[in-house]
């Protein structure tokens, strides 16, 4: 099952042109090009939605979204005052699982997810097992600390996913060995690591 996954995302990775997972960027590192036997091929100029849509898709695999959960980010967004596309990356990024991953706490957005669904995560003292609870500036979050014994804690907390993560922004205070961080404030659109152009998405949605 787990192979099977691993197989999926490093597909559609490479249908993205955007490395999901360090394995997948492995792969992608030998085979830059689309899956199929007609990767290699020259692909026609995709249109003007075509575009549009893969940019979309690019940010929502980033986050590991449903459509519905980014649609409802972005009806958001929109009410927000500045820019649309900026305020709809700053909204995601909020979320508590994109959260526990640049702190370095898992090292996939999907591990990140499953850290808080299985009930690891405290903040500000609560357990947490929402990956879309927002969190807000000011907020502390932390690993259990009965869960904090566990290996895979153990192993985050000794830096063994900082090789495949960005640095940690600074929007973020972070404090590995105590596998706690404390989001410090808003993040801006151009602090958070996630390959995307905005404006595309905001066309996307606005077509």
């Amino acid at each position: 099952m787990a192979g099977s996954r691993s197989r999926r995302t490093v597909r559609l990775s490479r249908s993205l042109g955007l490395a999901l997972t360090p394995k997948a960027q492995r792969y992608f590192d030998k085979r830059p090009y689309g899956p199929g036997e007609h990767g290699r091929a020259h692909r026609k100029q995709d249109s003007d939605y075509a575009v549009r849509l893969k940019e979309k898709q690019r940010l929502r695999a980033q986050y590991g979204i449903r459509e519905a959960q980014l649609r409802r980010v972005f009806a958001e967004a929109k009410r927000e005052s500045g820019l649309t596309g900026e305020a709809l990356v700053e909204l995601l990024e909020m979320r508590l699982d994109a959260l526990v991953l640049r702190a370095g706490f898992a090292r996939t957005i999907a591990q990140a997810r499953q850290v808080v669904v299985h009930r690891h995560i405290l903040v500000d003292g609560k357990i947490v097992d929402r990956p879309s609870f927002r969190v807000k500036p000011g907020q502390t979050v932390q690993v259990k600390p009965k869960s904090q014994t566990m290996v895979p804690f153990q192993v985050a907390a000794a830096g063994a996913h900082r090789d495949v993560l960005p640095a940690v922004p600074d929007y973020m205070k972070v404090e590995l060995e105590k596998l706690r961080f404390e989001l410090v404030r808003r993040p801006k659109r151009d602090e958070v690591p996630v390959t995307c152009d905005v404006q595309l998405v905001v066309e996307y949605y606005s077509r």
